[in-house]
């Protein structure tokens, strides 16, 4: 399917140069003189390389048409992570460094959605938000302002993260997945 340059968005991934590429940063520049540009961070599935491209709004480019598939996470060996499909009960595995950091954020039986080229997995996609527990986190210092201020705090997963001073440790949260960022308190 093509598309303009300038639609060219962070997590779509592309074909250009004979190769596929996932896109990590887009920024729309509009200089002084000149037409308007998109200026991408490309990183490529196969070879692992990293690439700044600018697009023009009139380019046109091929986005990849991928197969995406839900499934739920089952359990992780050292270097694997284990899936199955709901539906058929298909099991598949897929390599510790293609999941990366998400691997600390799967829980049992949460739903991700895997996104085939080829039939050949590329990429994982969490839920955007997700409940996690605290495991540590620094008290409240009196005197600090509550508008703009957060503490430390150490997720039961190993993830550590900023949170409002009122979170205390045992307390649940939703975490943004994209952004590994505090959402809100579950009560």
């Amino acid at each position: 399917m093509k598309i303009q340059g300038n639609e060219i968005k962070p997590g779509m991934i592309i074909e250009f140069n004979n190769d596929h590429w996932t896109v990590l940063k887009a920024q729309h520049v509009k200089p002084g003189k000149g037409g308007a540009f998109n200026q991408v961070e490309l990183k490529s599935l196969t070879k692992g390389t990293k690439l700044n491209q600018r697009f023009r709004s009139s380019e046109n480019i091929e986005r990849a048409q991928l197969d995406e598939r839900k499934f739920n996470f089952l359990y992780s060996s050292e270097n694997e992570s284990f899936f199955m499909e709901p539906k058929t009960f298909e099991q598949i595995s897929l390599r510790s460094n293609l999941i990366g950091e998400k691997l600390k954020l799967l829980s049992e039986n949460l739903e991700v959605t895997i996104s085939y080229l080829d039939e050949k997995p590329l990429s994982i996609e969490l839920p955007n938000n997700i409940e996690c527990e605290i495991e540590t986190t620094e008290g409240v210092v009196k005197g600090q302002t509550a508008a703009s201020s957060y503490k430390p705090a150490k997720l039961k997963n190993g993830i550590n993260i900023m949170v409002p001073p009122f979170i205390e440790e045992g307390d649940k949260i939703i975490l943004d997945t994209r952004s590994l960022e505090y959402v809100k308190k579950v009560n």
